[in-house]
């Protein structure tokens, strides 16, 4: 089964695509890494496909005086799919690096996978390609990867600041703003096909536990 509970069929003759949702900060890109060091699996970071900060078409958010990050709108979504299909068709695909702090992609980078890897595809809009991946036959698995939210509020915050990722009272403001919507999120998320689980969850049904 693709992107539904328990542990998925494996195909092993074909790449497919785990989605690695959740809320900023509920660790993510850690578990990818972990996976990744694991099984050596390849790691497309969805978040380096948010659109340059002087996009026109990115929304704003007026009381913090930026863009709206947490806004949908704000990440190309086709282009993040269109790197997941090519990913997997083709074994290699060119993905944008994009830098939080300027707020704009600075470069590019290539990612390579085998006909046996699972694609580790995390970031916080991922499971807005859930249905689009399970109809063209390019999804293994969905994870909504979650926390309690205070633990959540503080690793996010402690990431957000130590990598100077915005001014301090931004991040304070966006972190309070995202530790209230951190449940309507996740059953958003759960809504479009993300199973909710803990990041061992994961670990275990991939196989790692």
């Amino acid at each position: 089964m693709d992107g539904a509970q328990g542990s998925p069929t494996r195909d092993e003759t074909r790449a497919r695509v785990v989605i690695l949702a959740g809320p900023s900060g509920a660790g993510k890109s850690r578990l990818a890494g972990r996976l990744q060091a694991a099984r050596g699996w390849p790691i497309v970071r969805l978040d380096d496909f948010y659109r340059d900060h002087d996009d026109p078409g990115l929304p704003r958010q007026e009381s913090l005086g930026i863009p709206d990050w947490d806004h949908v709108d704000s990440w190309n979504r086709q282009a993040a799919l269109t790197a997941l299909a090519t990913l997997v068709e083709s074994g290699s695909a060119t993905t944008p690096t994009y830098d939080i702090s300027l707020s704009r992609a600075t470069g590019s980078t290539e990612i390579a996978c085998g006909p046996e890897d699972l694609i580790l595809a995390e970031g916080i809009f991922a499971a807005e390609l859930i249905p689009d991946l399970r109809r063209e036959g390019l999804l293994y698995a969905a994870y909504c990867v979650r926390h309690p939210r205070s633990r959540t509020f503080v690793h996010r915050l402690a990431r957000d600041l130590s990598e100077r990722r915005k001014p301090p009272i931004v991040l304070l403001k966006r972190g309070l703003a995202l530790h209230r919507s951190e449940p309507a999120l996740i059953k958003s998320l759960v809504r479009l096909g993300a199973v909710p689980v803990r990041p061992t969850e994961v670990e275990r049904a991939l196989g790692l536990r």
